[in-house]
This record gives structure tokens, C-alpha cells and sequence, in this order.
């Protein structure tokens, strides 16, 4: 049996750090094209040593790091792309964190490779353009994400006319209960601090405002093909039960299993097989209440902009993952208060009038667009104007 090959896009993180341990464990069956990283070059080397890929790059530096004999360089974004045409990876892990990670989904569905998708902001920024894509060359998409692989899972040799609606669970992040009065005061340390999942920090911060749970809809509404109200969010502290899917007759499938992301991981790396993992198994007998509650549209107001940008279509996912981009920076280093990440992405929203995609250029151009008109509504100065690179997290 020929082993299947993969690149890791985003190897530093938090997804890929995971991917990488999942590929040691399964050195039989799988084999590393590429590693990828942005600017995490010890990191890569490291990772590089063990797992010796065909090719390394850092998308945030020139110089390379010690790699092994026989493992070729590529340096930049455009040297991710070259790299990847070069291994020609059966599957691309993207962990990339952000709109950074457009340009390596776009190029895995346009040339029919399986794209294991942990950067949901692609689908946000550009899911009807990429779907495209992907029905014209064929190529298959596997949700990483612990909620839409709960939701693939379920919808697995379903017709898409048995679905009534689909449930995709959050844990309401760590000021679920929180008094509304103080969330001004929220600081990026009580922000970071996620009560059930480990994850990068721009993701951490997505779940503390749910914008994280925005852009699950978002990714959802195109990875499957639903229409907006077949969408609904609902609170689970537990994280135990990742995701729901409501049928037409009545039944309801939920994918249940502990808070762990190697399972996903591993469910997409194997897929169609399911593969052997060493872990503490699911007890029910730990979890014997498991909770759910609508969420408060007043306390995380970025959920119902998950809807207004599907309204609003054209280029608004990739106007609202930029500005949310620049406002958790924003947040992370001081600048500006925890509703403020929210409230700016409705103002920006709002103000301007979406635009089709036609092409990869035109996401780009919204992009950069939002990221403007986010640190003007602040009145912010030195905000990056591009998105960063391949330091992955989920």
C-alpha cells in the first residue's frame, strides 16, 4: 500500500503540531510532503528532522533554517504555492491562521487535491468562489473543524433533502455567564483563558466574542450547501457533543467524543477509514448531564453578522474576517476594548456595499479594504495591512 502524502500548512501551531504527532504514529501510512510554516523556523527545522518532508518553507523569512538532506527550500507566499505544485501533496492540511491561508486552499481545489481544511476563514472570505472550484476540478473538502466534522459525519450518505436543519454547537467561551456591564474591562489575559479547548490566540479570542461560532455558520453554509435559516447555533458548555443534525422525519444525529482535536485530525488525514488513536476513551458515565441554551444575541453579538454577511453576499465574509483580524490584534496588544472587536465589524459592514468575487484578486482587494476601513473607524495607525502566515491554531 502506498503511503498517502501530506503537507502541513501552519506546522507550529496548534493544528499542525497535532497533525504532526497523529503522523508519527502513523508513519506506515502516511508520509510528509511539505511543512510549512510562517516565520516558526526552529520549529520547522525541528519538525523537519524527524518527519523529513520533500520540501520546507517559511512564508515570513528568507533564510532557511538546518533542514535534512534532500529536504528543498522555498521561501514566501509565493514560494507556498511553488512548493506545493513541486510535492503535488495528496492531501494539504491548511492550519494556516487567517486570510493568509486563501491562496493555499484556492490552490489545492483549483488543481483537484484533497484539501483538509482547519482554515475556515477561507470558506468566510471566499466560500462561493472556492465551492466552485471545487466542483469543477473535483476535488474534495474535509472540515477539521470539531464542528463541521461532527456535521460531515452525520450527513455522511445522506440526501441533501432529508436535512431540516443542522445544529452546530459552542461552548459560549469563557464570559458565558459573565456580567454584560463588564465585559469593557475584559482583559486579553481573561480572554485567553478558554474553559474547555487549547488554541492559538486568535481563535481563542474568536470564541470569547463568537465570531469564531460567525464564521462556523459562514464555512457551514458553503461546505454543505445550506440555506442560511437550516442554520442554527446553540450553547454546550461541555464541548461533548460537537455538532447536531436535524432530519426531516424527525431523528437527530449528534457526533459526541471528548474536546480533543486530534480526532478530527485524524478523522480527515484517514478518511474514508477510520484509524486506531491511543486516547482516554468517551465515558458516559462522566458526563451524565450535558447542557444546551440558545445563545444571547445581546451577549455575542457576532453571530447574527454570520447572517447579515449572508444576506448582504458578495465580498462581505472577506471584509468581516478582516476587520476582525485587525481589532483582535488591536485588542490583543491593549488598544482597544473587548466589544469593540465586535462593534467595529458591524460599523465597517454596514457602511459599504459588497462586491462580487470573480477572481482570487477580488478577495484580496476586500481584504485589504477591510483591514483599512477598520483601523480608520478606530482611528488606529500602524495595524498590519496584510494578513500574517502560516503559524496555525484552531
Amino acid at each position: 500500500m502506498s503511503k498517502r502524502r501530506v503537507a502541513i500548512l501552519g506546522c507550529s501551531g496548534s493544528v499542525g503540531s497535532q497533525a504532526l504527532s497523529i503522523l508519527s504514529d502513523h508513519r506506515d501510512r502516511f508520509a510528509v510532503a511539505l511543512l510549512a510554516a510562517h516565520t516558526s523556523a526552529s520549529a520547522l527545522s525541528a519538525a523537519a528532522a524527524v518527519h523529513r518532508p520533500d520540501a520546507a518553507c517559511l512564508t515570513g523569512a528568507d533564510r532557511a533554517p538546518e533542514l535534512p538532506a534532500g529536504t528543498k527550500w522555498f521561501a514566501g507566499a509565493d514560494g507556498l504555492l511553488a512548493a506545493l505544485h513541486a510535492t503535488a501533496p495528496d492531501v494539504v492540511l491548511n492550519a494556516i491562521t487567517g486570510a493568509a491561508g486563501l491562496a493555499a486552499s484556492e490552490w489545492t481545489l483549483r488543481t483537484g487535491h484533497t484539501l483538509a481544511l482547519a482554515n475556515k476563514e477561507s470558506l468566510v472570505v471566499a466560500g462561493e468562489y472556492l465551492m466552485m472550484l471545487a466542483h469543477a476540478s473535483g476535488a474534495r473538502i474535509l472540515p477539521v473543524d470539531s464542528e463541521h466534522c461532527a456535521v460531515f459525519q452525520c450527513l455522511d450518505g445522506e440526501a441533501p433533502r432529508a436535512v431540516r436543519r443542522i445544529w452546530l454547537t459552542g461552548s459560549g467561551g469563557p464570559f458565558r455567564t459573565r456580567e454584560l456591564g463588564t465585559f469593557p474591562a475584559i482583559t486579553p489575559a481573561e480572554a485567553l483563558r478558554h474553559p474547555t479547548w487549547t488554541m492559538g490566540p486568535r481563535i481563542t479570542i474568536g470564541s470569547a466574542t463568537m465570531m469564531n461560532k460567525a464564521f462556523e455558520v459562514l464555512e457551514a453554509r458553503w461546505l454543505f450547501d445550506l440555506a442560511p435559516q437550516q442554520i442554527e447555533v446553540v450553547l454546550h458548555p461541555q464541548s461533548i457533543v460537537h455538532s447536531m443534525v436535524e432530519f426531516v422525519d424527525g431523528s437527530l444525529l449528534a457526533q459526541c467524543g471528548v474536546p480533543d482535536m486530534r480526532v478530527p485530525i485524524l478523522f480527515c488525514l484517514g478518511y474514508p477509514e477510520r484509524l486506531p488513536f491511543a486516547f482516554a476513551p468517551f465515558d458516559p458515565a462522566r458526563w451524565q448531564r450535558l447542557e444546551f441554551a440558545p445563545f444571547d444575541p445581546v451577549r455575542f453579538p457576532a453571530v447574527p453578522l454570520a447572517f447579515e454577511v449572508l444576506q448582504r453576499g458578495g465580498d462581505s465574509g472577506a471584509v468581516l474576517n478582516a476587520v476582525d483580524e485587525v481589532t483582535t490584534a488591536a485588542f490583543l496588544a491593549g488598544r482597544i476594548p473587548f466589544p469593540a472587536i465586535t462593534a467595529t465589524a458591524a460599523t465597517v459592514l454596514r457602511a459599504r456595499t459588497p462586491r462580487p468575487i470573480h477572481s482570487l484578486q477580488d478577495v484580496l482587494d476586500a481584504d485589504a479594504e477591510g483591514r483599512r476601513l477598520a483601523a480608520r473607524t478606530l482611528g488606529l495607525d500602524g495595524m498590519p495591512p496584510t494578513p500574517g502566515g502560516a503559524e496555525g491554531g484552531n
